[in-house]
């Protein structure tokens, strides 16, 4: 049965709108704009990114609504193992970046930034395993390469150990050509579906086409924890769920989804909060000893007044929050 959504007026009345700053550029931005919402089962995130059209953002305010209005399924574990997030930055950076997590067991490196080289990504892969050596390695290109260089640069970088790589090129059938010619080469490199998951009309279509072996799967892209469960169990592959740069408010989500798996086969990319210079939260959820425990978290107003968004970014998330509620497809 489809969840009840509450109405403009309801969500509007607890509204919050806030600015973050950064650590390190990621995405492109040094500052994290996002809306919270207060429910009757605590706070939600709509923080779809600016770029993002009105019918892909309703995923995401359907998301915050589950979260502050019908809260999470029950969970099957309170440990979530996450990795550590190293974004496009020189080499020399990593032990920095690095020192941020404190011990993890693995970690995602963000490659094929535009403005880069495939050499800088093996320095940085390269000055990862050297300060990790037994670290699982995983890189997430964004769909950054086409299908000759996503070839020759996950051959390259193969020889440190990764574990997977996440969408090396943006189209479905550009995924499953690549995971066809690694495999044709030997070379032991899984493919990881993200983008092709959660910006398609059809996320299953991944699972038909065999263009990966495992899913990256994000709760508020893909509406909510309920909806992820029912992709992932219809896909029949492995999940990696991974965060959206949210705050802790939309990291308890996807602690929700991680802890709800069946099965949980490898370490999830919800350590970002480490990314950001300030959280909406006096406990963060940040990793501790390589994972972080399944707890509610709470918005504090202090935090919510001291990054409180300028009065015209307000008004923009205010007027975007309108017209993604008018999307929804059950409006009270």
């Amino acid at each position: 049965m489809p969840l009840q959504y509450p109405s403009l007026e309801e969500l509007l009345a607890t509204t919050r709108v806030v600015t973050l700053p950064m650590r390190v550029k990621f995405r492109g931005i040094l500052e994290r704009e996002t809306l919270l919402v207060r429910g009757p089962r605590g706070w939600g995130e709509f923080g779809a990114f600016p770029e993002y059209g009105d019918e892909e953002a309703s995923r995401w305010l359907a998301s915050a609504i589950e979260a502050g209005w019908h809260g999470f399924p029950e969970p099957m574990r309170t440990s979530i193992p996450v990795n550590a997030t190293v974004p496009a930055v020189m080499a020399e950076q990593v032990p920095e970046i690095l020192a941020r997590f404190g011990r993890v067991d693995a970690v995602k490196i963000k490659v094929a930034e535009r403005g880069q080289t495939l050499d800088d990504d093996a320095s940085r892969v390269a000055a990862v395993r050297a300060a990790l050596p037994e670290a699982a390695i995983r890189v997430d290109a964004n769909g950054g390469w086409d299908i000759p260089n996503a070839v020759a640069a996950l051959t390259r970088l193969a020889d440190v150990g990764l574990e997977y790589a996440e969408q090396p090129v943006p189209e479905i059938d550009g995924l499953a050509e690549v995971r066809r010619r690694l495999r044709a080469a030997g070379v032991p490199v899984l493919i990881a579906a993200d983008e092709s998951v959660r910006k398609e009309e059809d996320p299953l279509k991944v699972a038909r086409a065999g263009a990966a072996d495992l899913l990256v799967v994000k709760v508020a892209p893909l509406g909510g924890v309920r909806r992820a469960l029912e992709l992932v169990a219809q896909a029949g592959m492995p999940a990696v769920v991974s965060s959206a740069l949210d705050t802790s408010v939309g990291i308890r989500a996807g602690l929700a989804l991680a802890a709800a798996l069946p099965e949980l086969p490898y370490a999830c990319g919800l350590g970002t909060v480490s990314l950001l210079a300030a959280d909406v939260s006096i406990e963060p959820l940040v990793a501790d000893d390589g994972a972080i425990s399944l707890r509610d978290i709470a918005a504090d107003e202090g935090l919510l007044e001291e990054y409180a968004a300028p009065a015209e970014r307000r008004e923009w998330w205010l007027a975007r929050l309108r017209r993604a509620h008018a999307l929804l497809p059950i409006a009270a």
